[in-house]
């Protein structure tokens, strides 16, 4: 992203906010791992969408209409002996500059200078609750307001949720934003390609998590965009597994849900596959349930639609594959109505995607289910579970199937980023039997 970028962003931010107000939007901070140890510094999301700006000890103030510039931003001051210990700092010169802040000040001074800003305002746009010590030092800037107003100073008397604001400008993805989500995902479907030519009877899950982390950071994308799930046969029926410590068994499935993240956006992407590399019977019937499910959720993915047709058209499919193989039984409407599916596909199909791997943005609007546009982006991701009920024949016990694309709402329909990666019976068995170990 360039300079151009962050500063269309911030216009449309003021655009929202109006004359008369204030945003103040502090960055994430440090997390503390263990002892003298921190865990990998990343920023916060919104604080990136605005910005740009990577260091912690941070903040962004934006200030529709002031004279001598309305981005203004608060960090760390350069400091050479600091700098040897952790690493280059922007420092005030460099935020305006490399950044294209219109003024930057060192972050020790946002006690004294803040209170000033917020004066006069009559709208704060701010998060409550996501630093809680820093509400606390929000709710002291107000109060020392409120206390002067015998001297004619004036507090803000709205608060509005600034995140609110943001997460509507994140739904819709620029251009550019695009692209790089298509490198997320191209890279991370090499990383699923990778882990079906790896896989074999034997292996250890992490050892295919080693794989796909591989890929991902040889191409430049340093940290996954969530845990990755690596479950082979019955971990494979746990949603949310990150464990990924067993041996991998014949004749089971391995579900992989893995993304890169590339430039702060996210792909997310679940392939399962036979150990082996050859489908079980029982296992290619549910498999294709999942996979028919999938398509005829992404085909209701086009503008016009809303959020939950494609949840519908795969809780159809799903519930009369469920039927035809003989794991429900009743009619399909009547079934449908009274969630029967649930037992074995308990999760939603999708969600949105970005800088988040779920990212922000309301799936309802006035109540309603919001209606799909050009540039939202999403996943589409039924699934399977089937783990040991009494009353299910054994030869379907501990099979978990997910199959999981991102998919991007066009003008016209949908693009799928993430196409390329295997997710036919066919494909798949060509593609692992095709390589030696």
């Amino acid at each position: 992203m360039n300079k151009k970028e962050f500063a269309a962003r911030r216009q449309r931010l003021i655009e929202i906010m109006g004359p008369n107000s204030i945003a103040v939007l502090p960055n994430a901070t440090v997390k503390n791992r263990n002892r003298d140890v921190d865990h990998s510094y990343r920023g916060d999301s919104n604080f990136h969408y605005l910005s740009g700006f990577d260091e912690p000890e941070s903040v962004i103030v934006i200030v529709p209409g002031r004279p001598h510039g309305e981005y203004i931003l608060f960090c760390r001051e350069r400091d050479l002996a600091k700098e040897i210990w952790d690493g280059y700092r922007a420092g005030q010169e460099g935020a305006v500059k490399k950044y294209g802040a219109d003024d930057s000040y060192p972050i020790s001074d946002l006690d004294d200078i803040l209170s000033g800003l917020l004066e006069g305002r009559e709208q704060v746009y701010y998060t409550m609750g996501n630093i809680p010590a820093f509400d606390q030092r929000m709710i002291g800037w107000l109060n020392h307001l409120r206390n002067e107003s015998r001297q004619g100073k004036h507090s803000p008397y709205e608060i509005i949720e600034l995140d609110h604001c943001l997460n509507e400008l994140r739904l819709y993805k620029s251009s550019a934003e695009i692209k790089a989500m298509r490198k997320a995902a191209e890279i991370s479907v090499d990383a699923h390609i990778r882990a079906m030519q790896y896989t074999q009877v034997g292996k250890w899950e992490y050892q295919v998590e080693a794989e796909i982390v591989h890929e991902f950071m040889k191409n430049d994308c340093r940290s996954p965009a969530y845990p990755s799930i690596v479950g082979g046969g019955e971990n494979g029926c746990i949603l949310h597994y990150i464990e990924n410590d067993h041996k991998l068994k014949n004749n089971d499935l391995l579900l992989i849900d893995a993304g890169a993240e590339y430039n702060y956006y996210a792909a997310d992407i679940t392939r399962t596959f036979p150990v082996n590399g050859k489908f079980r019977k029982c296992q290619k019937a549910l498999y294709n349930i999942v996979l028919d499910a999938q398509k005829a959720a992404i085909a209701e993915v086009k503008p016009g639609n809303h959020w939950n047709q494609p949840h519908e058209a795969a809780v159809r499919v799903i519930t009369q594959g469920l039927i035809d193989i003989g794991l429900l039984k009743g009619k399909l409407e009547q079934l449908i109505e009274k969630d029967a599916y649930r037992e074995f596909y308990m999760h939603r199909t999708g969600h949105w995607l970005g800088m988040d791997v779920h990212d922000v943005g309301d799936y309802k609007v006035g109540g309603e289910w919001r209606m799909l546009e050009a540039g939202m982006v999403l996943t589409v991701e039924p699934g399977l579970y089937i783990r040991d009920p009494k009353h299910v024949d054994k030869e379907w016990h501990f099979i978990g199937i997910r199959i999981e694309d991102d998919v991007l709402v066009t003008k016209t329909g949908h693009e799928v980023l993430t196409d390329r990666a295997p997710k036919e019976v066919d494909e798949i068995e060509a593609l692992m039997a095709a390589v030696e170990h």
